[in-house]
């Protein structure tokens, strides 16, 4: 499982959430939300709780440049994801490549997650996205790309897209997600913008070559939404941490509800 925090209260609910479950976990940070937490801040972070025993890795989610990408590895992050997938491809596999050949030049045991396909919508609540077959990742270039590039995941398009959508629903193409797997075999598959996903979608997808599920816009609603309503019930409570505590269990408990439906507790 891997889920964004753009506090410090959000990765303290995922951490512990991981732990009770005994499953590691995987946090994430995208540019805006590294922006404002500080990629050297929200590594040291991530790292008291390693230092402290917990299992959990963080990933700089969606970075979209060398900059930004280079910034996260150079601060310590455990993983970076170079998403070039909307350049043209040889420009995509070019910077992806730069990016891989950079971290392990700074960090031998760093991994790297490059992106192939387009992966439509954004982490947040929205009417409707368009799908369609021709965004799909390729299996034979996900091959060549695999192989010219070096990554250790692959962020693949088989249906999925980002956000949560209120007019339409979901779908996962499983067949499209076995013909990649064929074409890249033993190597890790992410899927990203499993929010608002079936469950039993996302059940398929991983007995199908899932590795990695990306959950982001679910728990921004249900801490948006609990905290409105904490807010409105007490209107006069000004100390963070009380208002603070009701949206923390209402991602702490998605978390393990996730989990679980990951098959992860346990593997640690």
């Amino acid at each position: 499982g891997h889920f964004n925090f753009s506090t410090a209260d959000q990765l303290k609910a995922f951490v512990e959430a991981a732990a009770e479950l005994k499953s590691p976990i995987m946090v994430g940070t995208s540019e805006g939300e590294a922006d404002f937490v500080g990629w050297e801040q929200a590594a040291i972070l991530v790292r008291s709780y390693q230092k402290d025993g917990f299992t959990v890795f963080l990933n700089a989610d969606h970075h979209k440049s060398w900059e930004t990408t280079k910034t996260a590895i150079d601060a310590g992050y455990d993983t970076v994801l170079i998403d070039a997938s909307k350049l043209p491809y040889e420009d995509n596999v070019a910077l992806t490549k730069k990016i891989a050949d950079y971290a392990r030049s700074v960090n031998s045991v760093i991994t790297v997650e490059g992106e192939l396909g387009y992966l439509r919508g954004s982490s947040e609540v929205q009417e409707k996205v368009e799908i369609s077959p021709s965004d799909y990742t390729r299996p034979e270039q996900a091959q060549d790309f695999v192989s010219r590039t070096g990554v250790d995941r692959l962020a693949v398009v088989f249906g999925n897209i980002h956000g949560i959508v209120t007019e339409q629903e979901e779908h996962l193409d499983i067949g499209a997600l076995q013909k990649i797997v064929q074409a890249v075999p033993g190597i890790p598959l992410v899927l990203h913008g499993a929010s608002g996903l079936p469950a039993e979608e996302i059940k398929m997808a991983i007995q199908n070559g899932v590795a990695n599920v990306h959950i982001n816009t679910e728990l921004r609603v249900a801490y948006h939404d609990t905290l409105h309503e904490e807010l409105e019930k007490e209107p006069q409570e000004t100390t963070p941490y009380k208002y603070l505590k009701p949206p923390f269990e209402a991602m702490k408990k998605m978390i393990k509800e996730k989990l679980e439906l990951f098959g992860s507790p346990g593997k640690i």
